[in-house]
């Protein structure tokens, strides 16, 4: 979709913010390869935070060794990748686990492990981005909510009044049309709308 609207705009670069549901990887990774950069908030899937553990963020990657960084100051290595969902896994731990202070805080088995997708240095970057834009989430929230919020409340509290998917997609349609001229309306004013609908 970024890269539709991108052409749609005939811009040369765009940035895009998105929420967490939006987030894949793969699309990530295939936007950098448009020109367009992404910027949304990774998923936190891992259940070891809501446990008491540290999580996947607790450990630091440092790319020119290849390696990760326990809260522990351990070094987990690279140790084989295998393929998930026709992705490159890589796979990394150490084996210092089993005598370590934090190990129950960390693992709950023999060594804890760190999955890497290859491409993950996107994602890194991505958060990077994230991180330098703190407002940006809040910012994409009133922006993008707002015109939801506004449907709803034209709808009413009620369903669509058309059956089908074919209708509900026309009924829906109808209704963004109808937001987007009030908007146009109230930003330009209805003579340069006008004039700008002629051209």
């Amino acid at each position: 979709m970024a890269g539709e609207a991108k052409a749609a705009m005939g811009a040369e670069q765009l940035e895009v913010l998105a929420d967490r549901g939006y987030f894949s990887g793969e699309k990530v990774l295939a936007c950098e390869g448009v020109g367009v950069t992404p910027i949304l908030p990774k998923p936190l899937t891992s259940g070891a935070r809501a446990k008491g553990r540290f999580g996947k963020q607790d450990f630091a990657y440092v790319a020119e060794d290849d390696v990760y960084r326990c809260p522990a100051g351990e070094t987990l290595t690279r140790r084989f990748t295998s393929v998930e969902g026709g992705m490159n896994i890589h796979m990394y731990w150490t084996s210092n686990c089993a005598g370590c202070p934090l190990k129950s805080r960390c693992a709950d088995g023999r060594e804890r492990r760190i999955r890497r997708w290859e491409h993950e240095a996107v994602i890194d970057a991505m958060q990077a981005r994230l991180d330098a834009k703190p407002d940006a989430m809040r910012i994409r929230r009133a922006t993008v909510e707002h015109p939801f919020g506004t449907l709803k409340a034209w709808m009413g509290a009620t369903h669509f009044k058309t059956r089908t998917l074919d209708k509900v997609r026309t009924e829906m349609s109808l209704h963004v049309l109808a937001y987007n001229l009030k908007r146009m309306i109230a930003i330009l004013g209805p003579q340069p709308l006008m004039e700008a609908m002629r051209a």
